[in-house]
């Protein structure tokens, strides 16, 4: 099933992978106000698929996203403050909606990732970057500031890295990305890698993979506490509980894939 909008489009395999594709090449994939409402339109879409099981962000073109477009950018410029607070919004909830999807998200990224295109990498759960990609946080240099995708490279880089990629502007290669958290993997065949990332991630089950997404946001910078010990304590014991925790532990001792795990036809 495929899922065409004008500058990007979504489609869901026979596994229940969702690839949600920016295709906005001739523009290097920047991120035009209507390209947003795009992309959020698709992930609600994706998270709404019966039997849905991961996500892959990927681009087409030379560039994975040059970040905003500039033409809507300087509309903004001249536009009321509402109208700017409502376009930087969209964004805003774009972000939150890939950051909370409840499957296992994949960036995978050739070329440039500047500016917005960095925050959408850093919702991601996994980066596999190509050798040649590179990132930047270059809103400085525009008098601009990153801060609608600031709570997601914050956490992604931890805060001195995080002051250091948005003063300077500096373009990170990938190397240097893999070093700094950015990136999880620096592949040559970003298919290949793509496709390792898969395998690994539908090996999980599906509902243990949503409980344990929602609570890493949840204890992220949480103490350890009381409170936290007596929730991670009652996550365990009612995954333990739960069908896909009895079908996991059976499935390990009669030495057979369990059900999520089953090729489909």
């Amino acid at each position: 099933m495929e899922l065409k909008r004008t500058d990007c489009r979504a489609d869901i395999d026979a596994r229940g992978v969702v690839t949600l594709t920016l295709a906005r090449a001739e523009k290097h994939n920047a991120l035009s106000g209507a390209m947003v409402r795009e992309l959020d339109e698709l992930l609600r879409w994706a998270g709404e698929q019966p039997g849905v099981r991961a996500l892959i962000v990927r681009a087409e073109g030379k560039h994975f996203s040059a970040g905003a477009d500039l033409a809507d950018m300087q509309k903004m410029a001249v536009a009321d403050r509402q109208e700017n607070l409502d376009d930087a919004t969209r964004l805003a909830k774009l972000l939150r909606r890939l950051d909370t999807f409840s499957r296992p998200t994949l960036a995978v990224v050739q070329g440039a990732a500047f500016g917005g295109a960095v925050g959408l990498c850093c919702c991601c759960d996994s980066v596999i970057a190509g050798p040649r990609a590179s990132f930047c946080l270059s809103e400085a240099k525009l008098g601009l500031a990153a801060s609608v995708i600031s709570p997601y490279v914050v956490r992604a880089l931890g805060p001195r890295r995080a002051r250091h990629a948005v003063l300077t502007a500096e373009t990170l290669d990938a190397a240097t990305a893999l070093r700094d958290g950015l990136a999880h993997e620096v592949a040559d065949d970003l298919e290949a890698a793509a496709a390792r990332w898969t395998t690994h991630v539908l090996a999980g089950a599906p509902g243990a993979q949503a409980a344990v997404k929602e609570l890493v946001q949840r204890i992220h910078g949480h103490p350890v506490d009381d409170e936290l010990i007596r929730e991670t304590a009652l996550l365990i014991a009612e995954l333990r509980g739960r069908p896909e925790g009895r079908e996991g532990l059976a499935a390990f001792f009669a030495k057979r894939p369990p059900v999520w795990a089953e090729p489909k036809e």
